[in-house]
């Protein structure tokens, strides 16, 4: 008996703290310069997430039960190599894919185009450009590029120049690419407008932004391999 419930004191004792929930709060909130603090739920390592929302979508912290400790920054899993920060904050800042006006991106397909990506992307973006040439390693792929030319907004005109093309895929891979803007004229209806207040809308702070066919938001390049395994992971849950 005395075995029993020596056993049972132990895991008593080894259960984390509940979480003071509205401590976490106002802590939180008055550390990091007034920030709304939306949900409190636990997390990994027996730590508490705390998620707040600034002009470019959703972050998170982590705390101790009373908050008495904030933590800053990505939990990562040597196991699994897997950011979990980051696929938590892809799933937090996911969109409804289906609501993304596509009749407005540039469509960019190879092979049977079954893989599917939406990216803003400037074509003078160092990391855009880097992510292209990456994008070409990946077959079977169908991407849908809103152009976001925020970089150097004075050549907007170069942009707009590939969405007046006739063959619109082939002019933006010339500018993104080759840095080889298209000679056609800029006269006809392009969306670039409409593409900055979309991507301003949707908290795009950074190019290349890509959204999967899930709707999870990637911010920034990743390689190649990355992006197939990525993007057969999101057409294998379907």
């Amino acid at each position: 008996m005395r075995t029993l419930w020596s056993l049972v004191l132990t895991a008593t004792l080894a259960l984390p703290a509940l979480a003071d929930e509205a401590q976490i709060r106002r802590i939180v909130e008055q550390k990091l310069n007034g920030v709304k603090v939306e949900g409190v739920e636990r997390g990994p390592l027996g730590l508490y997430e705390v998620r707040f929302r600034s002009g470019d979508g959703m972050h998170v912290v982590y705390t101790d039960a009373t908050a008495t400790h904030i933590i800053l920054g990505k939990i990562y899993d040597t196991k699994t190599d897997k950011d979990l920060t980051e696929e938590r904050l892809r799933r937090l800042n996911a969109i409804k894919f289906d609501s993304l006006p596509l009749a407005q991106a540039v469509k960019v397909q190879r092979g049977n185009g079954k893989r599917v990506l939406v990216m803003f992307s400037d074509p003078y973006c160092p990391y855009c450009k880097q992510f292209e040439q990456n994008l070409q390693q990946v077959d079977n792929i169908t991407v849908y590029v809103f152009m976001f030319p925020v970089i150097r907004p004075e050549l907007a005109d170069h942009s707009k120049a590939v969405w007046c093309s006739p063959d619109r895929a082939k002019a933006w891979l010339d500018l993104a690419l080759r840095g080889k803007p298209s000679a056609t004229s800029t006269s006809c209806d392009a969306p670039i407008e409409k593409n900055l207040e979309l991507g301003h809308k949707l908290g795009v702070s950074s190019t290349p932004t890509l959204f999967l066919s899930n709707g999870e938001r990637v911010a920034g390049a990743m390689s190649a391999k990355d992006l197939r395994e990525m993007l057969d992971k999101v057409a294998s849950s379907k």
